[in-house]
């Protein structure tokens, strides 16, 4: 407000400033006189001012054309000018057009689109580290690997795209199957970029399979250090490099280093069923059979696992079966409701001749939780209670078409491993094996093992000749249980139970 009314009142006294000015300029009797070459020129005040203007306003136009004269003699000569500036922004403003538009063609899937429009973009801007990105990606898209090898290559001159260059032509070896190469490519985008996500995942992976498990540490610890890993789940895979490192070094005869290294994993992670059997195993050939005790204790209380129950056996490797089934019963208190518990204290009553006490620990098992090994288990107290042979073939067929149970399941591609390990050798993935029983799709019975079920099971009632001309065949052996051997585990002796015996009696009948 108070300012608007100050500029009111400056703009007011202007005006009655000039108008005196002028008034004063009219009054007065002189007059200026000007001679120039032969030329003379009276005038009056007032003619003199409006001069003296129109003489400012000449001067001014002529430094304009001036300038103008040598703008336009730069521009002929190369230099930059008001007039280049111009025609640069407008050569600018279409080459961002041409390069956006690339982007929507690249969105939109038409490759020869993008790189065209790349190229145009190319051409205006002189802009490689923006447009070679664009015609990389479109000639990949486009199905033109030639071109997207050398401009992925082309990236790699300039500092500012020399890690888009290396991801680049690593992604080309990935998809190309040749693994050493994108490895060393890895190793590379890693160093320029630590803190890249993708990056580490990669590098992870292809030193995981590689078998570089030092290095795959090293790269555990950048994904711990930079945020992209939690401090649980580093511990955890830690504890798989960890434990495949000791397995390469038992490979190579360093047993006192496997046990360092075995130990080392078993201490990141006591529930890693793996780590902790070799662990144990390693303090038995040390003489300790206590720390191999209270190892696989702590991880049979996370997770049973029948690995566990072998390595616990072949602490004390000649005991009877009877102590053996006393220092079980302590090694399994607290988790008897487990179904692996409930299974391995089935075998190990078998293995000591007390059939009541082993119907009473499998219990409903074999209705709650068919599987291959608890119905044949079945059978097999059946078999020692002295139960007919149609009683335990009836088990033995439940248990040729029932599921196996637990196994070593990849959780991202759902392969089933016959032992554990740190890859999956199927999808290559990292840390994704899980003791856990396949879905439900692919526990489907066989044509082969349908075919088989009449011989095994018998048609009891059409074909009693026939089934009394066939001999007895044992289903287990002729003593009174199955022993229960250190050296083999518990899941082996259960499988050969559940597999080989029911073909062992088709081959016979």
């Amino acid at each position: 407000m108070l300012w608007s009314l100050f500029k009111i009142i400056l703009f007011v006294v202007l005006v009655a400033a000039l108008a005196f000015g002028a008034g004063m300029l009219i009054e007065t009797d002189a007059a200026l006189r000007v001679a120039f070459g032969g030329w003379e020129f009276t005038l009056k005040p007032l003619q003199a001012v409006i001069v003296g203007a129109l003489l400012l306003v000449a001067v001014w136009l002529f430094i304009k054309l001036l300038g103008l004269l040598l703008a336009v003699i730069k521009f002929i000569s190369g230099d930059e000018t008001a007039i280049s500036r111009y025609f640069n922004r407008n050569r600018e403003r279409r080459g961002f057009k041409a390069l956006a538009d690339g982007m929507m063609a690249l969105a939109s899937g038409d490759g020869r689109e993008a790189i065209a429009k790349a190229t145009k973009a190319q051409r205006l801007l002189n802009r490689p580290e923006l447009t070679n990105l664009l015609t990389a990606q479109a000639a990949e898209l486009a199905g033109d690997r030639r071109k997207a090898t050398e401009t992925y290559k082309a990236l790699l001159q300039d500092d500012r795209t020399r890690f888009v260059g290396v991801r680049g032509l690593m992604k080309q070896k990935l998809a190309d199957g040749d693994k050493d190469t994108a490895l060393q490519l890895a190793q590379k985008a890693f160093a320029l970029k630590p803190a890249h996500e993708d990056t580490q995942d990669v590098l992870l992976r292809l030193q995981a399979e590689h078998a570089d498990w030092a290095g795959a540490r090293r790269t555990l610890s950048a994904k711990l250090k930079h945020g992209s890993l939690t401090r649980d789940v580093h511990k955890r895979r830690d504890a798989v490099l960890a434990l495949s490192e000791a397995k390469d070094v038992l490979d190579d005869g360093k047993s006192i280093e496997a046990r360092e290294a075995a130990i080392e994993a078993n201490r990141l992670s006591p529930d890693l069923i793996p780590a902790a059997v070799m662990a144990a195993r390693g303090y038995v050939e040390n003489g300790k059979p206590r720390y191999a005790n209270r190892v696989l204790k702590k991880a049979w209380a996370a997770r049973p696992h029948p690995d566990l129950a072998a390595a616990f056996a072949a602490i004390e490797p000649d005991e009877t079966p009877t102590q053996r089934l006393t220092r079980f019963t302590k090694f399994v208190a607290g988790t008897e409701g487990d179904s692996e518990t409930r299974m391995l204290l089935t075998e190990l009553h078998i293995a000591a001749e007390d059939f009541p006490a082993a119907r009473k620990a499998l219990g409903d098992l074999p209705e709650t939780e068919p599987t291959a090994r608890s119905l044949t288990l079945m059978a097999a107290v059946e078999r020692g209670s002295g139960s007919d042979d149609a009683v335990v073939r009836g088990w033995l067929a439940r248990a040729l078409t029932a599921p196996r149970g637990p196994q070593w399941i990849c959780d991202n591609c759902g392969t089933v491993h016959a032992e554990w390990g740190p890859v999956c050798s199927n999808c290559s993935a990292f840390d994704t094996l899980s003791w856990k029983e396949a879905p439900a799709g692919d526990l489907a019975l066989t044509n082969n093992a349908a075919g088989m079920l009449p011989l095994i099971v018998g048609a009891l009632e059409h074909h009693e000749d026939e089934i009394e001309e066939v001999e007895p065949v044992e289903v287990i052996t002729d003593e009174p249980g199955p022993e229960v051997r250190p050296d083999v585990p518990l899941a082996e002796v259960d499988e050969a139970e559940a597999t080989d015996t029911p073909e062992d009696e088709v081959k016979s009948a």
